[in-house]
């Protein structure tokens, strides 16, 4: 499997379909013509959350499943605006909690201290018993300070939509995981392949666009993948990934 897919990847056989970013975490994000990655992943990527004002925990759509019912986007002066279900744009911390019917505060990853935490819900079972707290990398928040851009391919994911699993690259083909260990080529970019990315609860949740609530998700990855799906990534050296660059060994 491995000489395959190096055989595939030297014949530039994987190439990317698309480039995302999620500039607010848990919220949808935007499709990019290029993307600049750097030490914490694609520019822009979940450099801010929502955090529960009374808690001081930030919030997942594991617990808070609406946020994927809003969007994050970047403004041209670097700040971030969510666009609200009916429409509505905004970056006001009164307007966000009013939606979400408690005291929210839409905080920047560049101001936070120390490791941030989360609630998060694994599975359903836990959902049913209460939940815990989680720390996210420092920088930006992502779930896993081991890597910071997540790699997922069309032959891996079938027939599920994309979205539920919210790749930052989405390559054609199939095989990635057999890169775990590697370093590859990404464009201008070199990114060392760490693991691949352990599932929750988040992947069954209704979004908008028709995808509904689908619990068989989850049930699937863990009886034939071990929970695993798509693979995650750290940039070594930076650099711009557009759409038609092939993935390559480094």
């Amino acid at each position: 499997m491995g000489r395959q897919l190096a055989a595939g990847l030297d014949a530039g056989l994987m190439r990317v379909l698309e480039v995302w970013r999620y500039p607010v975490k848990s919220l949808q994000g935007e499709r990019l013509a290029s993307a600049d990655l750097g030490p914490h992943g694609i520019a822009g990527d979940r450099e801010w959350a929502l955090f529960d004002r009374d808690t001081g925990v930030g919030l997942t759509a594991r617990r808070a499943p609406d946020l994927l019912f809003a969007t994050g986007r970047l403004r041209g002066d670097g700040g971030v605006e969510v666009v609200l279900p009916d429409g509505a744009v905004t970056s006001d911390d009164a307007v966000l909690s009013a939606w979400l019917g408690r005291p929210v505060e839409l905080r920047a990853a560049a101001r936070q201290e120390g490791p941030p935490r989360f609630e998060a819900p694994d599975d359903e079972e836990e959902l049913a018993a209460g939940w815990h707290e989680w720390e996210g990398a420092e920088g930006a928040f992502h779930d896993n300070a081991c890597f910071r851009v997540s790699l997922l391919s069309t032959g891996t994911i079938r027939t599920w939509d994309r979205r539920r699993f919210r790749p930052n690259v989405l390559l054609d083909g199939a095989g990635e995981e057999a890169l775990t260990g590697r370093r590859v080529h990404l464009g201008t970019a070199e990114l060392t392949v760490v693991a691949a990315i352990p599932r929750c609860v988040m992947v069954t949740r209704p979004q908008p666009g028709g995808i509904a609530r689908d619990n068989g998700v989850l049930r699937t990855l863990h009886r034939e993948r071990d929970g695993l799906l798509a693979i995650g990534a750290g940039v070594v050296r930076a650099g711009t990934v557009r759409p038609g660059d092939a993935l390559e060994p480094a």
